[in-house]
């Protein structure tokens, strides 16, 4: 069973998987590692994500959607979002069921449907160069991340067409992929300075577990 490893960041997406016993970063359609974490419709009505999306993003920003993490899994009227939307150049109003929503083009979404189109990008792009499906996705979330968070990151994968495996932190991802195939006990410090969050965590990895002994960071 071959999962496609993907990094759903803020500003920026990526994706990997295991190439000749080796974890690997796969490169997009547009021939790089990095995937801007951006959807758009254009004024042609045609829906653009990733590289394409950004720029157009000057001369569209009412309909380019960016920083939906941010509001994935979280109530509109969190303070914390409250002063997120304020900067931000597209519409967005409460939900029904209290959670965020957002205008493009004629349609309202939420940030679980826009993160499913990056993620479905990713998904089509690996398996174009690759030349191969995948079903399965292990998606990684920031380590302050809570349930409904992480249960809506879930949901998006398989809108997107995965079969999500595991949601795991970031910290984490980043000691197994250091860890792979070492034999020597070691204690570590992970943090991930990222665009939208700002994780550290110590963990103890060993040949068989990876061992979170603590954890903290903050959007």
């Amino acid at each position: 069973m071959k999962a496609l490893g993907i990094d759903l960041g803020t500003t920026i997406s990526k994706m990997a998987t295991i190439i000749g016993g080796k974890p690997q970063c796969i490169e997009n359609r547009e021939g790089s590692t990095l995937t801007p974490s951006i959807v758009a419709i254009s004024k042609t009505g045609e829906r653009l994500v990733g590289i394409l999306a950004k720029r157009q993003a000057v001369t569209n920003p009412q309909n380019t959607i960016f920083g939906v993490k941010r509001f994935i899994g979280r109530r509109y009227d969190d303070p914390e979002v409250q002063a997120e939307l304020k900067r931000l150049p597209y519409e967005t109003r409460r939900r029904s069921d209290g959670g965020v929503e957002i205008k493009m083009g004629e349609r309202w979404y939420t940030p679980i449907e826009i993160s499913a189109m990056i993620l479905q990008k990713l998904k089509l792009d690996a398996e174009e160069k690759l030349g191969e499906k995948f079903e399965y996705a292990v998606i990684t979330c920031p380590a302050n991340f809570d349930d409904s968070q992480r249960k809506a990151t879930q949901a998006a994968g398989e809108i997107a067409g995965f079969k999500v495996l595991r949601i795991i932190n970031e910290p984490t991802a980043a000691a197994l992929a250091y860890g792979f195939g070492k034999k020597e006990p070691k204690k570590i410090l992970v943090y991930d300075f990222g665009g939208g969050t700002f994780d550290v965590t110590i963990l103890e990895i060993a040949p068989d577990t990876v061992e979170v002994i603590a954890t903290g960071g903050e959007a």
